[in-house]
């Protein structure tokens, strides 16, 4: 594949490099002391204003007992207070009784209507806001991989690529686990802390229940995808996967958040919910997996959202996605991608290759297909 992207990267003009991605209120003498415009503005009623009898007698009544009458405890028809029966639309307005109600409703009808208007307008302007920084955040640049421990090259996505240390609670490369096993004649030491490998299914499980006890994410992930799996003589049991996906999850594992999405995605021991896997797919995204995030391009391919679903490929083939820089490659030979993008996305994929590429990773892979860190 590197010497296809090498070539289409030629055969293509390369692009300049870019990141990825309210009106007056009507005080008529016909409103008594609140009106639902007044209380969506946030403004109070002026006491003094109004000619009618009831609102005079009201001042008067306020003069003589000194008191600060709170407008939203007042009867919107007949101005006496203590009223709590609540007008069952717009919830704005108080009354005395039903029939105060009644006999207020034509008045009110408009002012109901128009404050029922405003607010359906101003919540849907709130769902678009926080769409518009939903999306801001969602199609940031997410942060790098991070490097083998040994090596400080950048760690490969394919999983055969790297090994989690349950002795260090390291992730180290494929490369190093191959060489350091290389010096010492075949001895299976860990390349970082040197401790022997379990050599039993047991001695396994027992030596990564110690980092999970600690609060080691990779390690509480790692469980719970043998769990998953039912590997290392362990149970196949979804529940306690997505027990143990959840609690790494909590504690920012980027990769717990995509097995989490997958599990209600595949509907593995739960009810299949594509809305919530959606949701485990943005949050893994965001935190740079390169597979969620190409997940995601997918959905939104499905929903017709061809845009949306270039500009989350674009992303994942920074992250080393070679699904994504196939669906590119797709979109551009449909007319959906633009040329530059297409060599975007394959100038991104090459870049990534050079990261993880070594001579000692290759050597590994050529010694062991488990030891493969390019797909």
């Amino acid at each position: 594949m590197v010497d296809d992207i090498s070539t289409d990267i030629e055969k293509l003009t390369t692009a300049d490099d870019g990141d990825i991605i309210s009106g007056e209120e009507d005080m008529s003498s016909e409103k008594k002391f609140t009106t639902c415009e007044q209380k969506l503005d946030h403004t109070k009623v002026d006491d003094t204003s109004g000619n009618n009898n009831d609102n005079a007698d009201q001042n008067i009544a306020q003069e003589n007992t000194g008191s600060n009458l709170d407008a939203s405890d007042i009867c919107a028809n007949c101005g006496k207070e203590d009223a709590n029966n609540i007008c069952n639309k717009c919830k704005q307005v108080k009354y005395c009784n039903a029939l105060c109600k009644k006999k207020h409703k034509t008045k009110h009808k408009k002012d109901c209507e128009e404050y029922l208007k405003r607010a359906a307008e101003l919540q849907e302007e709130e769902l678009r806001r926080a769409a518009e920084l939903h999306d801001i955040e969602l199609f940031k640049q997410p942060p790098r991989d991070e490097d083998c421990p040994i090596c400080f090259l950048r760690l490969p996505l394919l999983g055969s690529g790297t090994k989690y240390k349950g002795c260090c609670g390291k992730t180290i490369c494929s490369g190093c686990i191959y060489a350091m096993q290389k010096r010492d004649g075949g001895a299976a030491l860990c390349p970082f802390c040197r401790v022997p490998t379990p050599e039993t299914n047991k001695e396994i499980i027992k030596r990564l229940q110690k980092r999970v006890d600690v609060g080691d994410a990779e390690a509480i992930h790692c469980l719970g995808a043998y769990f998953s799996q039912g590997m290392y003589d362990l149970p196949q049991d979804y529940t306690k996967a997505l027990e143990l996906y959840l609690r790494a999850a909590e504690l920012g594992h980027l990769g717990a958040y995509y097995s989490i999405g997958l599990t209600y995605g595949n509907g593995d021991g739960v009810e299949r919910d594509e809305k919530k896997a959606q949701h485990y797919y943005e949050l893994a995204a965001m935190k740079g997996y390169a597979p969620a995030r190409h997940n995601l391009g997918t959905f939104e391919w499905n929903e017709g959202h061809k845009e949306r679903a270039l500009k989350h490929w674009l992303i994942s083939v920074v992250g080393g996605d070679p699904d994504s820089l196939s669906c590119i490659q797709e979109l551009y030979s449909d007319g959906d991608a633009t040329k530059d993008e297409y060599a975007k996305a394959l100038r991104a994929y090459q870049k990534y290759l050079g990261e993880i590429k070594s001579s000692q990773r290759d050597e590994a892979a050529a010694f062991d297909e488990d030891y493969q860190y390019i797909e």
